[in-house]
């Protein structure tokens, strides 16, 4: 079985062909960012391999922080990155940049509700959305945000917010997650945060085996990446692990 090398050593033909198909998803997508209707996927211009038929990297160890949810509720991140395949993403719930949070929302509710529909990801896989700013986006934020999103227990989908700048940067630090504040003329933090669009595909041990950026991010591969996870979940259960 073939080892697929991790997002920033795969061809670059590979990239060129699916950057071309982001963009020609995020032509349509643009329009409608706020709107939590997920936006059609482009036609991939290759074929990934098939699920089962390659091996993620395991690139780190994911870290763990203390949270909150939007239920008011203390949570430690590493009991969100175990047991189940989790896919993490950072986001600021009034973000417009249209390649940015609203489409990684999109992206990941089009991913969602193609897990639902395949019975062997039900109950296996999670999704979790951390924001970038504890000040603004409370718990409260965080649901109404949400919506209905993060209501169906066959794969949940948690919001999660920092108690302050303090716990959170020691976590996007970990993850190598970019981030910068902008500020105004006086010196003061402003409300718009610059960021790199990335998201975390984390195995049910905890060790992060596929990290998706602009340059290669296609609901098709990676789904493809979870069920290959989920594969190997079961091959491991097989043997007794």
């Amino acid at each position: 079985m073939a080892a697929r090398p991790a997002a920033g050593g795969r061809a670059s033909a590979a990239l060129c062909l699916a950057a071309g198909a982001l963009l020609g998803w995020l032509g349509g997508a643009a329009h409608a960012a706020a709107d939590p209707t997920p936006a059609h996927a482009p036609q991939m211009q290759f074929v990934p391999p098939a699920p089962g038929t390659y091996q993620l990297q395991r690139i780190q160890r994911a870290p763990d922080a203390v949270l909150v949810d939007a239920r008011y509720q203390q949570r430690r991140l590493a009991t969100l990155t175990r047991d189940k395949v989790t896919l993490l993403t950072f986001f600021y719930t009034y973000c417009t940049d249209a390649w940015g949070c609203p489409f990684a929302r999109q992206m990941m509710t089009s991913l969602r509700e193609r897990l639902l529909a395949r019975p062997q990801a039900a109950g296996r896989v999670r999704f979790v959305s951390i924001s970038f700013d504890p000040t603004h986006d409370t718990p409260e934020a965080l649901r109404l945000h949400a919506g209905q999103l993060h209501t169906d227990s066959r794969l949940p989908w948690e919001f999660l917010t920092a108690r302050g700048m303090r716990e959170l940067l020691p976590l996007l630090d970990d993850l190598g997650q970019d981030v910068r504040i902008e500020y105004d003329d006086s010196g003061r933090p402003t409300r718009t945060i610059n960021h790199m669009l990335k998201l975390f595909l984390i195995d049910r041990d905890g060790v992060v085996r596929e990290i998706y950026a602009l340059d290669y991010l296609h609901p098709e591969a990676m789904l493809n990446d979870i069920e290959t996870l989920l594969a190997e979940e079961g091959r491991s259960i097989g043997r007794g692990r």
